[in-house]
């Protein structure tokens, strides 16, 4: 573990001079007072690291010097070569210069990383898209892709469903994120107060256009995979914006994570009291709307009893009424059906109508 630790900060050092100790302890994930430890670990190696105090200062290699740890170990090839999706090059126009880089990569293994290496491409493949969705590929990506990584300033339009694109907004881009098979820009609109990092859908971005004067210096501070983070928690909170209350029987709360919002499940479900005497627990489940409600907790059957709100539970009465005339020339249990379509029909919640 450590010696791992120790070749990873000669690396960093090699790739970043100026590290300060807080900077290779938050990329090492360690503390400041193991930093300074593996630097002198790495002195009584022979790996001249020195130390430079003042604003400008830190840790640095001496000049000339390079390390001699940059040897692939077989596990090291094999993820290299898992750490692109081939579906998001292609949409980003880098297929082909990925194919040319592994092919340059192939060649300066040695034979038994090269096999290692090719071996892992045969044996996984990373398919980002969702099932039952045709991934589709923004006209603009490629374009968008350009711009971003020469830090150089877009104006587009923006159509959301059902309306026409707003009037042209200039956005410095950050980053590119490849969601469930969807991209999404990250952006920073120059003109707005403070840092105002705002997320696009690719696919709305119309009438793309690089202005000559767009150049523009890049926040290094600015994290794309915590700002992501963030925003799709944020987002998923924002959609749960009604609640219902719902009894479930212990093989329903088994399978509510299933058929819902996870995390909404998961803490409806840790802040429910105790079971009742029959095993059952109630809990109020935040959810979308009521019609997404319906949908999702449809399939729960009689694992779930909605109680409130008390239209929902009517739409769940009602529901349960045409299942039993739709089922009632089915045989003997339909009639079983019928008597419990009956119970709930005042749309009131009952306690035990079995």
């Amino acid at each position: 573990m450590r010696a791992a630790r120790l070749i990873r900060m000669a690396l960093l050092l090699q790739s970043v001079p100026g590290l300060t100790a807080a900077d290779l302890a938050r990329e090492l994930e360690v503390s400041e007072r193991t930093v300074i430890r593996d630097v002198q670990a790495l002195q009584e190696a022979g790996i001249p690291v020195r130390s430079e105090r003042g604003r400008a200062g830190g840790y640095r290699l001496a000049p000339g010097y390079r390390t001699r740890l940059t040897t692939l170990d077989p596990s090291e090839a094999e993820t290299l070569y898992l750490s692109g999706l081939p579906s998001a090059l292609r949409d980003l126009g880098l297929s082909d210069a990925a194919d040319t880089a592994r092919l340059k990569l192939s060649a300066t293994l040695l034979p038994s990383l090269r096999a290692a290496a090719e071996s892992s491409a045969r044996r996984f493949h990373l398919d980002a898209p969702a099932w039952f969705r045709e991934p589709s590929t923004p006209e603009l990506l490629p374009e968008l892709a350009r711009a971003l990584w020469a830090d150089r300033a877009v104006e587009f339009g923006y159509a959301r469903p059902g309306r026409e694109p707003g009037a042209p907004r200039r956005v410095e881009p950050y980053g590119l994120v490849l969601k469930a098979g969807v991209w999404y820009l990250v952006g920073r609109n120059p003109d707005a107060a403070g840092t105002a990092y705002l997320t696009y859908r690719a696919d709305r971005i119309t009438a793309l256009r690089t202005p000559t004067d767009g150049a523009f210096t890049r926040d290094a501070s600015f994290d794309l995979a915590a700002y992501w983070q963030e925003h799709s928690a944020r987002f998923a909170l924002s959609l749960l914006r009604a609640t219902v209350t719902v009894r479930l029987t212990p093989a329903g709360a088994r399978r509510l994570p299933e058929v819902t919002d996870r995390a909404a499940a998961e803490r409806a479900l840790a802040a429910a009291a105790s079971p009742d005497p029959g095993g059952r627990v109630t809990v109020e489940l935040a959810v979308e709307s009521e019609d997404i409600a319906f949908a999702e907790l449809l399939p729960l059957g009689a694992d779930a009893e909605v109680l409130a709100p008390p239209a929902l539970r009517g739409r769940f009465a009602e529901h349960a009424r045409a299942l039993a005339a739709r089922y009632c020339d089915a045989g003997p249990d339909a009639a079983d059906l019928a008597v419990t379509a009956e119970g709930v029909r005042g749309g009131g919640p009952a306690e035990d109508q079995r």
